[in-house]
């Protein structure tokens, strides 16, 4: 027991006093928020050239171009900034392409031709506007098509369509209303049938020092949701920083002879053990940091309620055991193989059981108290992830889910310890081929 303490505290000591450590201590946050972190950075950086567009208004009196055009007139009086009258964004211009005769023939090969202009440069895209798109009777008919497309060599790039879709919209549509004679003003029409939205709100409260009634904020729709991903992201982030160089360590050990030296004084269960319990202390300092700096965070800014205690001792205990149960499985690879080249192929059945949780996430946040959340909270492998994932979304669990969570995690975390340690005893010694899968399940199974 002493020899194996002494090797977890070596283990600790070696990581935690890395300036690696430390470094990865902080820009891992960074890293796993580093496309919000971009955005941000960029927000003002915009390809401020001039994009060139071509209308094409099939419409008879071509009606519908003065409202494209008032829109891109506005929307050009903002790309410059006013203090220092440089472009922020990029300017549209737009021209009116006379249409071709209305034949399927023509229309296709104007189309055409304007596709050879977008390809060669000469235009970012183009809008064509079929004739028929003020027509009241296709209602009659029951005829619908799409009579306004964009088309343009670059379909991520949407800001053109969609900065005209609305002002096309309400055109066409008093138009429309105005070529049926409804008698009834447009402006009055599109009153009535404006949409009426259905809000997903938070529960109404009492305010717990005033007593005044309060309605659910901006905070109390996000928390719920944010809350549970923050908690299984941090969950597996941990685990990966951990587990991975806990093998990695295994099999340079193996490879520099180092290993032979140490089983010289040490069993190779209480080595495996005591490397074992160094790194999930190492897992825990990292989990102390990050969920400290995450409740000082839900203190300044009033929303430490959708954190509570237990929560936090909860996450403690499922990433304690989580480390041990996968960190064992990450050893008994390790061990198996003579080089990092082999751990890749005895690795992917153990990071398909990491990465299980993260697949299920969606659905379980939408129904954490449904058969199938339940059940799956219940498979040992995904339990720390998916309990502490049902746990943070309201109204929670049942009290007796996490304990019974807990019992089967513990019972698994021993089973792979045990198989961990069987395969460890022979694998660490194991020179030149590495191990295979059906090896190591001997190994376990057999003396």
């Amino acid at each position: 027991m002493r020899k194996m303490l002494v090797i977890a505290v070596r283990e600790y000591l070696a990581a935690v006093r890395t300036k690696a450590f430390l470094i990865t201590l902080i820009i891992m946050p960074m890293l796993m928020s580093g496309a919000l972190l971009v955005e941000w950075l960029l927000r003002d950086y915009h390809d401020t050239k001039t994009k060139k567009f071509a209308v094409v208004d099939r419409t008879p009196g071509a009606r519908l171009y003065p409202v494209i055009e008032k829109a891109v007139q506005a929307y050009n009086e903002k790309t410059i900034d006013p203090a220092t009258h440089k472009p922020i964004m990029p300017r549209f211009d737009v021209e009116q392409t006379p249409p071709s005769t209305n034949t399927p023939e023509a229309i296709a090969e104007q189309r055409l031709e304007l596709s050879q202009q977008v390809r060669k440069g000469e235009l970012f895209g183009f809008l064509d506007i079929e004739a028929d798109v003020l027509e009241v009777e296709k209602y009659e008919t029951g005829k619908q098509k799409e009579t306004i497309r964009y088309q343009s060599n670059r379909p991520t790039n949407l800001d053109f369509p969609r900065l005209i879709e609305k002002p096309l919209q309400s055109a066409i549509q008093d138009l429309r209303m105005e070529k049926a004679h409804l008698g009834v003003s447009p402006e009055k029409i599109r009153w009535i049938m404006r949409p009426t939205s259905v809000q997903a709100m938070g529960l109404t409260r009492r305010h717990p020092v005033t007593g005044a009634i309060e309605e659910a904020t901006l905070m109390d729709r996000i928390a719920p949701v944010m809350v549970p991903i923050g908690f299984l992201v941090l969950m597996f982030m941990v685990l990966m920083m951990t587990a991975t160089p806990l093998m990695q360590g295994v099999v340079e050990e193996k490879m520099q002879r180092i290993a032979e030296v140490l089983l010289g004084s040490v069993p190779p269960f209480d080595l495996m053990l005591g490397k074992l319990l160094g790194m999930t202390a190492v897992s825990l300092t990292i989990t102390a940091v990050y969920l400290g700096c995450a409740y000082w965070a839900a203190r300044q800014y009033n929303f430490v309620e959708y954190i509570p205690p237990d929560l936090l001792v909860w996450f403690v205990v499922f990433q304690a055991f989580a480390l041990l149960m996968y960190g064992s499985l990450f050893i008994a690879v390790g061990a198996a193989c003579t080089d990092m080249k082999e751990t890749q192929n005895l690795l992917w059945p153990v990071m398909l059981l990491v990465m299980l949780p993260m697949f299920l996430m969606g659905s379980v946040l939408q129904e954490p108290n449904s058969t199938v959340a339940v059940g799956l909270s219940f498979f040992p492998f995904a339990t720390p992830m998916l309990m502490i994932l049902r746990q943070s979304v309201p109204p929670g669990v049942p009290s007796w889910q996490p304990f019974l969570g807990v019992g089967l995690v513990v019972l698994t975390t021993l089973l792979c310890v045990w198989a961990a340690g069987r395969i460890f005893r022979i694998g660490i010694l194991l020179q030149g081929k590495g191990a295979k899968l059906g090896e190591m399940l001997r190994w376990v199974f057999h003396d």
